[in-house]
């Protein structure tokens, strides 16, 4: 299901949920993807196990707990897909952030597996959120993600200089573009 239908979908859903949509929707409003719940069918829940078998090895790297693999790519398979993204694309940027270091702190203040700035707590969370928390994480990193390849109109390298602070300069882009294509497809 590509970005767009998947929003729609999501949409339609909270408006079932009886949760207003923003006036204007011709974007995802990130508020509603941060908020949206996501059901899976049958056959969406047997191609995100395939999707986790095929992911574990690699994810075995970083992560040696295979409980904790399968946790972790359980819900990085919904995150992603909630929010319209490449789970694959998902992992590398966690593999380039954070090297799967749920507890890793940047020098600018970065926090978790995707590495989000507390500033976003404000504009996505609740009062108090731990950024710390994998599931917690990951629901703002995506959020965020796709807000950035939204507003960027569906370009990877402008979206991912975005979330990473340094639009205008392509290292970072290169560097996830890079990882997702050798590491994660």
């Amino acid at each position: 299901m590509d970005g767009r239908l998947g929003w729609w979908l999501t949409l339609a859903s909270l408006i079932a949920l009886g949760i207003a949509p923003l006036a204007n929707a011709t974007e995802p409003p990130l508020r509603l993807t941060f908020e949206a719940i996501h059901y899976q069918t049958p056959q969406q829940q047997w191609q995100a196990q395939q999707w986790r078998n095929r992911m574990d090895a690699p994810l075995s790297r970083f992560i040696d707990d295979a409980e904790q693999r399968r946790e972790l790519l359980t819900r990085l398979y919904q995150e992603a897909r909630l929010a319209g993204l490449p789970p694959e694309l998902v992992l590398a940027l966690i593999q380039v952030e954070s090297a799967f270091n749920a507890d890793a702190v940047s020098s600018a203040g970065a926090i978790g597996l995707m590495q989000i700035m507390p500033f976003w707590v404000a504009e996505l969370g609740l009062p108090v959120d731990d950024l710390t928390e994998p599931n917690r994480n990951l629901r703002y990193g995506c959020t965020i993600l796709a807000h950035y390849l939204a507003i960027e109109r569906g370009d990877f390298t402008r979206a991912l200089a975005r979330y990473n602070g340094s639009l205008g300069h392509t290292w970072y882009p290169e560097r996830v573009l890079r990882t997702w294509r050798d590491y994660w497809r």
